[in-house]
């Protein structure tokens, strides 16, 4: 079984992001290691980026931040085999296309393998051009986490249907960002991936109070937090492991209230 769909199976799933190398690489390392004790279930690591067009003002400012103090994919690379030895928590990398391609797509997910990540977020790969990028992702074991939007509609099932390790349902339309409502029926989302498949399905974009994790853990396997935990780090800088981890254990006991 996946790694990731295992990290559901324990009850309603916290997943948590930060961006790699923001305030820096050591950084990375203590907060992830942070998260997890603090019952992240999951952690996602975004690889910084120029040009991130799925997120919106914070995480593109973490992007800067990382990418003006050095980090690379190489050095990421070698951060994550170093949280590997640490923790056991499940790691996913968020990326885009362009760093993928241009590191090699074999020598990406065989470095991938060789420390420790158990999948991969590509934002702007759409599930009708992901067949190459899976096909090799597997030969390594690494689940290729597909994207459900509300505009998905018509391919909702198909998508569901060839998902590997957790679907992430986009809750709203737009980019990354702390949202102060979420409107969109997520229930009638998840019903339809529930009637073609067992996969996980997780809820991210928008989502930072309690109230909206209880409510999205209602009908969902799981939530995704990225903005908000990158804001932390905004604002706390190298000080910020203490309040990243009161932040996830308060989110994870709301969404534990609706563990089944």
């Amino acid at each position: 079984m996946s790694r990731l769909k295992d990290a559901f199976n324990g009850g309603k799933a916290f997943v948590a992001f930060v961006t790699g190398g923001d305030p820096s690489l050591e950084k990375t390392e203590e907060y992830v290691v942070a998260l997890a004790e603090a019952g992240a279930d999951i952690v996602e690591i975004g690889i910084p980026f120029s040009d991130p067009i799925a997120e919106g003002a914070v995480i593109q400012r973490a992007n800067i931040r990382a990418l003006n103090g050095g980090t690379s994919l190489k050095k990421l690379f070698l951060t994550v085999k170093s949280i590997r030895n640490k923790t056991p928590v499940p790691l996913v990398f968020l990326t885009y296309a362009n760093p993928v391609y241009r590191y090699g797509y074999d020598a990406f997910f065989a470095e991938c393998a060789a420390v420790g990540i158990d999948g991969i977020i590509v934002p702007d790969v759409p599930y009708e051009e992901q067949k190459e990028l899976k096909d090799i992702a597997s030969k390594y074991g690494i689940d290729v986490i597909s994207l459900i939007a509300p505009t998905s509609k018509d391919r909702i099932l198909d998508i569901a249907r060839d998902a590997s390790g957790f679907l992430y349902i986009v809750s709203s339309m737009g980019v990354t960002g702390i949202r102060g409502e979420i409107t969109t029926d997520i229930g009638e989302i998840v019903r339809a991936v529930k009637s073609v498949t067992n996969i996980p399905a997780a809820v991210g974009f928008g989502i930072n109070t309690l109230k909206q994790a209880e409510e999205m853990s209602k009908v969902a396997d799981g939530i995704i937090v990225g903005s908000a935990l990158v804001k932390i780090v905004e604002d706390k800088g190298a000080d910020a492991a203490l309040a990243l981890k009161q932040y996830v254990a308060e989110m994870k006991a709301a969404i534990r209230h609706n563990d089944r």
